[in-house]
């Protein structure tokens, strides 16, 4: 099959086989901008990685490190995936995207209606927003 060796895949197919991105175009895109490395060397999106290869990927501010367990050149379901990566990711990246995905949104009551001007300060305060953004 292309792109693929007797042992190895290329690094943007085994992303988007193990779901670490949604498509094939962005784990290639993701390559071409630096955001990935294998083996701490910069990946071009044809470099073929193996089973035990250390995959870092930096996507949404946060380095995700992954351990290849296995070779896919087609994507599968999460469970299979799982199998597949071993995820190294250290605990303080995985705080970083709990506080990440919680600080975007504030709860406010079904009812209220729109912020107040007031309210929109307080809320910008709290965010640590300043008037210059």
């Amino acid at each position: 099959m292309a792109g693929e060796t007797s042992n190895g895949v290329r690094v943007d197919k085994w992303l988007w086989a193990v779901r670490v991105f949604k498509s094939r175009s962005q784990a290639t895109d993701a390559c071409r901008k630096g955001r990935v490395k294998v083996n701490d060397a910069e990946a071009k999106p044809g470099r073929t990685v193996h089973t035990d290869d250390i995959i870092t990927v930096r996507k949404d501010n946060i380095v995700y490190t992954f351990r290849v367990k296995g070779i896919l050149s087609k994507r599968v379901s999460a469970k299979l995936a799982e199998e597949n990566r071993e995820d190294l990711t250290p605990a303080e990246e995985l705080e970083k995207r709990k506080i990440i995905r919680t600080g975007h949104f504030v709860f406010r009551p079904k009812g209220l209606g729109r912020p107040t001007k007031k309210e929109r300060r307080l809320l910008d305060r709290m965010k640590g927003r300043t008037n210059d953004d």
